[in-house]
């Protein structure tokens, strides 16, 4: 993952307005964004995570930290406001302990085992600031200057506040008021060498940017772009003598091998460009390539740590070796450096390599000690690298690596070997060649002697790699441990007071900052209390104590002025002290309306163009609209839920009745408690039948009759039984087998003659009963059958309506002859004259959708005659009557 950290600078002095009519903030804010989009190109940004911080005072400085989204970066980048000074040394700071705090609780640091190049969590801090001066509380520093005080657990244990994969680069924007006068062409981007955040940035490995143009400072943002790379920073030292001179025949820029010089960086300082350029155009074909600047002694540059493309993340074997000896007895660690000092001896040797063995290649950063190797041509030959203090009885130590031109001369690289690998690799050359896995006695004091003189946190590394060529149990496992106990014990307590503090930064990020409770008044009058002229009547009210009188009017601890809370709302209409001198004339219209108002239930204190005056940044934010609405009312009257605590409880029965309640019920039907519907309402119960009644069941029912039944229709409105509406629900029921069919009373099976002679002769109270529920059963079976009659109807004219249907569709068709099939259908209606003319209404209505005026003409026709024969029939009825 690699971190990228804009440091904005907040300060008042980047409210300052450009020659391109924007202020410096604003700049600096398009300037985040386009670097975001430029660096989205790179397919390793899925690995980026973005923070933002500002010159506040924490914990509002951090406006996007570890757990912050994208999309809350985005929102604060847009809010961000210029106030206050330009503290650049403690927001340098706070960014560094916001960064380390990190580190500490993962323990990538490995502090007293060794450097790990491939444990890295690599930073860019980009700070943008403009080219004023550091103002402080204390008045202007001519220098950055960072507080030594640190709230990270651990920071004891490095010199410096920053770590070596962590760089700095500074934007200093210069962009005049005025269109400059030279506006160059240059690619070239000048250091910020005047200002005091270049030192800054050499220290930890970046550079600096003096931007004075827009195109300027495109250019730097694609150079920042190129500078995210993951790797740490090192820092190499000549020691020794010169190498020699060499002597290469060069001919068209191309050496006697063919390779050409590569590699230059793109922003090197004009002086080194300058100087090889004139050497080159005055030395002959023949010359010694020796760079009179001596810059590339002592260079602090960044070593590339690639990641891996499987695993997602860097890979290695060897670490870089500490500046002390490990021993167990020490009870702490000395500190460390931020960026290793790497020796380097210039005497030419051969490099080592066996098969294998593992080894770690790190590519170095283009500087003048890259450029002087490649200018050597010699692509065959290293250079050792020593850690001062790494061995137990040597000042400059033993090796550990080499650096080494590649064989295109395209780079230089930097090759991790085992500690003191000269002596190492011809044990193990002879080991397998020699001794075929079986070591003599010699063979193993030898490796015994060189196990002495390797650090004891080599010893994991070691063993791994003679594991993986095939020879296990070289090495000892006591030697795996390094560190004393009171070391260890004491980093497992930084780590866990890292986590904590962690958590509490986390938490507080996003708080709003505690405002101080106000202003102490201090008395600051040297005059006399007996020169003032009411002393006679301070005196006479204090009692005559002067000393009570004199502490009384020089004690102001408990007084205090408060101050105004920009987060509280002013109240205008309740508190006069909060409306501003420039609106009093504006906000007494405002209140006179609200006070003069015709209606007493509408008085309000609030103008609606108060509620409605809301940031622009906040129009769309209905999230927080919602959550300060009230909680919704509960439903007047919740239904619970229905347990079901009988039978299965994961199969739900539409049917829950109990069989002993319901006398209808014959028996207990599976089929029908499972696939038949709910019942409804619950029917009435039947009341005493006659014992001389049989129950019998019910015909299939037949499908529901013509909505307007043919009896309705012709004027009969006789009275119903009561229980028609249990008849007509028994009568919708659907069809299904014989034991699903309800039961009902049938008619008693006698003959009628006796049925007369008991209606004529013995009519007493209990048989007039049971006659008047005899003639309701007759009445609803003729119901029944009219009910039957209907439906035979209703479902004849619904198939001869599909079929006149179907004929008036038909294309063409302007003569009588033509509708001879419909009209031979419509003669076969069958119903009264009502349901007739009603069918060829629909007819006609059909046929205007179609379009067939003809048609309807003869419908019309047809209608009234049919009219005309009814109208007839019943002039005739009372004639035959007659």
């Amino acid at each position: 993952m690699t971190i990228i950290l804009f440091l904005v600078d907040t300060s008042a002095s980047m409210n300052q307005r450009t020659y391109l009519g924007t202020s410096l903030i604003d700049i600096a804010k398009a300037s985040v964004e386009t670097f975001m989009k430029i660096r989205s190109r790179d397919p390793n940004c899925r690995w980026d995570r973005y923070m933002l911080l500002t010159f506040e005072d924490p914990p509002a400085n951090i406006k996007a930290g570890w757990k912050e989204s994208h999309a809350t970066f985005v929102n604060e980048l847009k809010n961000l406001q210029t106030q206050g000074l330009t503290l650049m040394g403690p927001a340098l700071k706070h960014a560094f302990d916001l960064l380390n705090i990190n580190r500490m609780q993962t323990g990538i640091d490995t502090y007293g085992q060794g450097r790990c190049p491939f444990y890295l969590e690599p930073a860019v801090i980009i700070v943008i600031t403009d080219g004023g001066k550091l103002t402080t509380m204390n008045g202007v520093q001519p220098e950055i200057n960072l507080p030594m005080n640190s709230v990270v657990p651990g920071s004891e244990l490095t010199k410096e506040p920053f770590r070596w994969d962590q760089r700095i680069f500074g934007l200093v924007l210069r962009l005049p008021g005025n269109v400059p006068v030279d506006m160059t062409t240059s690619t070239y981007i000048p250091s910020a060498e005047s200002h005091p955040l270049d030192a800054m940035c050499d220290v930890t490995g970046g550079r600096s940017y003096a931007v004075h143009t827009q195109k300027m400072l495109n250019g730097a943002l694609e150079s920042l772009v190129q500078k995210v790379q993951g790797g740490v920073v090192i820092n190499f030292e000549k020691i020794g003598p010169d190498p020699p001179t060499i002597e290469v025949k060069v001919e068209n820029g191309l050496d006697s091998n063919g390779n050409s010089k590569e590699n230059q960086d793109i922003n090197m300082p004009p002086t080194i460009k300058l100087e090889m350029e004139e050497e080159r155009k005055a030395n002959s074909p023949m010359t010694g390539l020796s760079i009179p600047n001596n810059s590339w002694h002592n260079c602090r540059k960044l070593i590339y740590v690639p990641r891996s493309a499987q695993k997602g993340y860097s890979v290695g074997h060897w670490p870089i070796p500490e500046a002390f000896w490990p021993d167990t007895t020490n009870s702490t660690l000395p500190p460390r450096s931020a960026h290793p000092v790497v020796k380097f001896y210039c005497t030419p040797c051969e490099p080592m390599v066996i098969g294998n063995l593992p080894f770690d290649k790190y590519e170095l950063e283009p500087s003048p000690l890259t450029q002087y190797i490649l200018e050597r041509r010699q692509p065959n030959s290293c250079w050792q690298v020593f850690i001062n203090g790494s061995a137990k009885y040597s000042d400059v130590g033993h090796p550990f690596g080499y650096l080494k031109a590649s064989s295109t001369l395209s780079c230089v690289n930097l090759f991790l070997m085992p500690y003191n690998y000269p002596v190492l690799l011809p044990l193990l050359d002879e080991l397998f060649k020699v001794h075929k896995l079986k070591p003599t006695q010699k063979w193993r004091s030898q490796f015994d002697t060189y196990l002495k003189t390797m650090p004891s946190y080599y010893a994991g590394p070691l063993k791994r790699a003679l594991a993986r060529m095939g020879a296990p149990n070289l090495v000892p496992d006591n030697m795996d441990n390094s560190l004393s106990y009171s070391v260890i014990t004491y980093l497992k307590k930084l780590k866990n007071q890292a986590k904590i503090e962690m958590d509490r930064l986390i938490a507080s990020v996003g708080q709003k900052v505690t405002l101080h409770e106000g202003i102490k008044v201090d008395s600051r009058t040297k005059t006399s209390i007996l020169q003032r002229r009411d002393f006679n009547q301070l005196l006479q009210n204090a009692g005559g104590n002067l000393q009570n009188l004199k502490q009384e009017l020089t004690d102001f601890n408990t007084f205090t002025v408060a101050i105004a809370d920009k987060d509280i709302k002013p109240q205008y209409y309740r508190n006069p002290y909060d409306i501003p001198r420039k609106n009093l004339i504006d906000q007494i219209a405002r209140m006179r309306s609200n006070f003069l108002q015709k209606s007493f239930h509408r008085t309000k204190l609030v103008d609606d163009d108060q509620v409605h005056s809301v940031p622009v940044q906040q129009m769309g934010n209905y999230q927080d609209y919602l959550k300060k609405q009230p909680a919704p009312l509960r439903e007047l009257e919740t239904s619970p839920a229905r347990l079901h605590t009988f039978g299965n409880p994961f199969k739900v029965k539409m049917n829950m009745v109990d069989e002993a309640d319901d006398p209808t019920i014959d028996k207990p039907s599976k089929r029908r408690s499972v696939e038949s519907p709910s019942p409804g309402p619950k029917r009435r119960k039947v009341g005493p039948l006659p014992k001389d009644y049989v129950f019998c069941r019910s015909p299939t029912p037949t499908p529901p009759a013509s909505p307007v039944p043919d009896h309705i229709m012709e004027g009969d409105f006789s009275p119903q039984p009561d229980y028609k509406e249990d008849d007509f629900e028994e009568n919708n029921v659907p069809e299904q087998e014989d034991e699903d069919q309800p039961l009902i009373i049938a008619e008693p099976e006698q003959d009628h003659s006796k049925k007369n002679h008991i209606k004529e002769n013995n009519v007493s109270p209990g048989d007039a009963e049971n006659q008047m529920l005899y003639n309701s059963l007759n009445s609803r079976q003729r119901s029944i059958n009219n009910s039957k009659k209907d439906s035979l109807i209703w479902t004849h004219n619904t198939r001869l309506k599909h079929s006149v249907f179907k004929e008036l569709k038909k294309p063409g068709r302007s003569k009588w002859n033509d509708y001879d099939n419909l009209f031979h259908h419509l003669n076969s209606v069958q119903g009264n004259v009502e349901l007739k003319c009603a069918f060829v209404r629909d007819v006609i209505r059909e046929a205007g959708r179609f379009k067939k005026k003809v048609l309807i003409q003869m419908l019309e026709q047809f209608q009234t005659s049919l009219m005309q024969v009814e109208g007839r029939k019943r002039n005739s009825l009372p004639m035959e009557t007659r």
